[in-house]
């Protein structure tokens, strides 16, 4: 099953947390492009106001879907040593990708005890941002690839905005590394056009009770926990969707969902999303069953609540 260009484009675009900038860009661009072939022309909130956050505001907002736009990484230290940016998974030999003021880079990820190091054959500028290179494998089942968490969340956002009447779309920063540009987009939200409910469109992981090709995952806790009145709320409209969907119930974990939960705004929220196997690696997996499920919740959602 191919994959769209819209969705191989938003995988081909690196983003390691603090470093949003070239995906904004281009999701902004999508949208200037796009907007006058969805059904709603919404209103766009974007630039240093803003810092590399958008948001899009169709029709009279009831709810708003939250997606991150980053993605874990490594950040050069000195000479060839390595720090992670939010959790990826340290593997030897893995292949990283970037750019500093030299040049383009790709190296190896050579990790030696609790140390990290690359091998490229110079040195590469402070601060600089890897990523994974990215190798996109696609079937009739799966998605392969590096960075599905959370490249499909903005994929089924921008799904969302082709359809979407009323409601509130929003691509943040920094959710892989501690979060923080949250509590800025939820009180211009509240002073704009606020609303009481929030979708976190994200990925989970695949577990002992979550599995491939069983449907979209609506979370009834991670780490944190969203009030039950509204998780019943969502189940029993799902249930009458006929969307295919598991309900999962985790210790650890978290996403945007948490940012709201310690707001001081009362906003009910749930994360929902395709769970993956192979979590913060270069060979997250994901079922295409699963992700065609969570566009059509969202689509779904969004008109209900």
């Amino acid at each position: 099953m191919p994959i769209s260009d819209l969705l191989k484009e938003l995988l081909s675009i690196p983003s390691v947390s603090g470093d949003e900038s070239g995906i904004a860009s281009w999701i902004h661009t999508y949208i200037q492009q796009n907007k006058c072939n969805w059904k709603v022309a919404p209103e766009i909130y974007y630039g240093e106001n803003f810092q590399d956050c958008i948001l899009l505001s169709f029709g009279t907002p009831r709810t708003a879907v939250f997606a991150h736009m980053d993605t874990i990484g490594f950040m050069v230290r000195y000479a060839n040593q390595l720090v992670p940016v939010g959790g990826p998974e340290l593997i030897s030999g893995t292949k990283l990708v970037g750019k500093d003021s030299l040049g383009s880079i790709s190296c190896t990820l050579l990790v030696e005890g609790d140390e990290l190091f690359h091998d490229f054959p110079r040195k590469i500028d402070r601060g600089t941002r890897l990523s994974f290179a990215q190798d996109v494998r696609v079937d009739s089942e799966f998605i392969q690839a590096s960075y599905l968490d959370n490249r499909l969340g903005v994929y089924t956002a921008l799904q969302l905005c082709e359809t979407l009447e009323d409601g509130w779309v929003v691509f943040t920063t920094y959710e892989e590394h501690g979060g923080g540009s949250m509590p800025f987009l939820l009180r211009f939200i509240q002073e704009t056009f606020p609303v009481k409910q929030a979708l976190i469109s994200d990925i989970t992981w695949i577990t002992e009770g979550i599995h491939h090709h069983e449907g979209v995952v609506l979370s009834i806790r991670d780490k944190f926990i969203p009030r039950k009145k509204f998780i019943d709320r969502l189940i029993n409209l799902v249930d009458k969707s006929e969307i295919s969907y598991q309900l999962e119930v985790e210790a650890y974990g978290g996403s945007d969902g948490r940012e709201i939960q310690f707001s001081p705004y009362a906003m009910d929220w749930c994360f929902i999303g395709a769970a993956e196997d192979h979590v913060h690696s270069p060979d997250e997996k994901v079922s295409l069953k699963d992700l065609d499920a969570m566009i059509q919740v969202y689509r779904y959602l969004m008109h209900a609540l």
